[in-house]
């Protein structure tokens, strides 16, 4: 079957030049912010109103530990996610897209880390105030080797065919 044209891997394929290739690179890379932007809105907006609710003050030393380091990821994950855009806005016109694009690449990786990290330790702390420690770790654990699957191991399996 042959790769279809929007196929990242038939770039050798396409009739463009280096500018066409950069522009629709940096494109796709705005795609992937978006979506990023969004889970880490959400991900952020639940972890801010969390000491505002009645059960906060009952959280253990642990969870209320747990909880600023969460906060810390996901401020530097916003950070991350935006980090990009505000290269492209530093050297607009300074014909160095192709640094930012390979940069952007390499960033919006680390955001996709510190997003699952996020949901690990959010999982973490909801099981472990919702029913024990024991079951956060376990809700935790589990959800380490599915995302090391689907966001590691998958794509490595796509990529090496």
């Amino acid at each position: 079957m042959d790769p279809s044209p929007d196929d990242a891997t038939s770039d050798y394929e396409r009739e463009e030049s280096e500018s066409e290739k950069l522009d629709r690179n940096w494109y796709e890379l705005l795609q992937e912010l978006r979506i990023t932007q969004t889970g880490l809105q959400l991900l952020s907006g639940f972890l801010l109103t969390l000491p505002f609710t009645q059960i906060f003050p009952s959280l253990d030393q642990r969870q209320k530990g747990v909880y600023l380091a969460l906060v810390i990821v996901a401020g530097i994950g916003v950070g991350l996610n935006m980090t990009p855009v505000m290269l492209h806005r530093r050297v607009f016109r300074e014909r160095r897209k192709d640094r930012v694009v390979a940069v952007g690449h390499v960033l919006i990786q680390v955001v996709m880390a510190a997003i699952a990290v996020l949901i690990v330790g959010m999982s973490t702390l909801i099981f472990s105030v919702v029913a024990n420690w024991t079951a956060g770790l376990v809700a935790g654990a589990g959800l380490v080797i599915a995302l090391v699957l689907l966001l590691g191991v998958v794509p490595r399996r796509l990529q090496a065919r």
